[in-house]
């Protein structure tokens, strides 16, 4: 008989590489799931509703039979996939832990494969999950002016050895009305939140964690509002760059798109550009000059940055500035030793 675990138990499992089965529909899995599952379904959506409707209708008994009347015919591929994942164990779970791991556990269990699941599901798991943002991390927040080079001073830092949350790698965007440009499609809210715990969860909480300065959303992705409210009262260490080197890099991340697709994304902030900078933006792009097209859509994400700096110089968030410069390497040992003033 298959094991069961609790969710701290399976997170350490997971860890020491056992390979996770998700047994929920294709459409459940398919909003979200646990980082690296493999989705082996019992039901598909379709069966998964008339199971749910019969057991409704005329009980449990009735139910079941139509459930092995649907997964008869594939147990043998079950097993295959199952064996597939060259494994003596594997982690299995359904939505709240019930029948369909249970089923799913027995089955890889006659086949010589210890299943061991999941108490609780991923609805336990994401309890879990939720729960630990409102950890106290201890962030430092990496912020600067559109184009300042913040993403490359986390992927130094990482390369370092530093402890870095990169939100926007993690959300597939870049986090501005161009952000989609060159990055694949989002994740769901729910699934970027439990890739940014697979992250949390490999760090160790005594030390500092680097992450960029980013608003509560990225693209259509939402930062779990109780992280979301931790970085807002961590420190900061701005990054400037002069407006060549910002327009350098803006050129490198965006420049290589359709005219269309830029003025696509220059009309989606016209109503606070003005309508005047907006049109001569788009008009600049449509005729090749994306430099100057990007150098007026700085002004109007400079103001807004401004301001919001502004507001975390009067809470005292600023810890430092940090001059960098795109043809410099990046001053780690400068960071590092504000790191050790700014978090005791």
């Amino acid at each position: 008989m298959a094991s069961r675990v609790t969710v701290e138990e399976f997170m350490t499992l997971r860890e020491r590489g056992i390979p996770v089965i998700d047994v929920r529909s294709p459409g459940e899995y398919g909003k979200a799931s646990v980082p690296g599952a493999v989705s082996i379904p019992l039901f598909t959506d379709e069966e998964r509703a008339m199971v749910g409707t019969i057991y409704t209708k005329k009980g449990s008994v009735k139910a079941v039979q139509q459930g092995l009347e649907y997964v008869g015919p594939r147990l043998a591929a079950y097993t295959q996939r199952a064996l597939d994942l060259r494994s003596d164990e594997l982690l299995v779970y359904c939505w709240r832990g019930g029948n369909r791991s249970a089923s799913m556990g027995w089955l890889f269990e006659t086949v010589g494969l210890r299943s061991i699941i999941l108490e609780g599901g991923y609805k336990a798991y994401r309890n879990y999950l939720l729960d630990g943002f409102r950890r106290s991390f201890r962030l430092i927040v990496i912020g600067g002016r559109t184009g300042s080079g913040k993403s490359d001073v986390l992927r130094a830092l990482a390369s370092a050895g530093e402890q870095v949350i990169d939100l926007e790698a993690i959300a597939s965007h870049k986090g501005s009305a161009f952000g989609a440009i060159g990055e694949p499609e989002q994740p769901s809210t729910e699934y970027f939140e439990n890739m940014l715990f697979d992250v949390l969860s490999q760090f160790d909480d005594t030390k500092p964690i680097w992450i960029e300065d980013e608003s509560l959303n990225i693209g259509k992705v939402v930062i779990p509002r109780e992280f979301f409210s931790r970085m807002s009262l961590s420190p900061m260490v701005l990054v400037h760059a002069s407006d060549d080197e910002r327009l350098d890099r803006i050129m490198r991340d965006y420049a290589f798109a359709d005219p269309e697709v830029i003025v696509s994304c220059i009309r989606k902030i016209e109503k606070r550009m003005g309508s005047e900078r907006c049109s001569q933006a788009c008009k600049m792009a449509l005729e090749g000059d994306m430099r100057s097209a990007a150098a007026l859509c700085l002004k109007y994400y400079d103001k807004l940055y401004d301001n919001g700096i502004s507001k975390a110089k009067a809470d005292e968030r600023v810890a430092g500035k940090y001059f960098h410069k795109t043809s410099e390497k990046v001053d780690i040992d400068y960071l590092i030793s504000l790191k050790n003033k700014i978090v005791r």
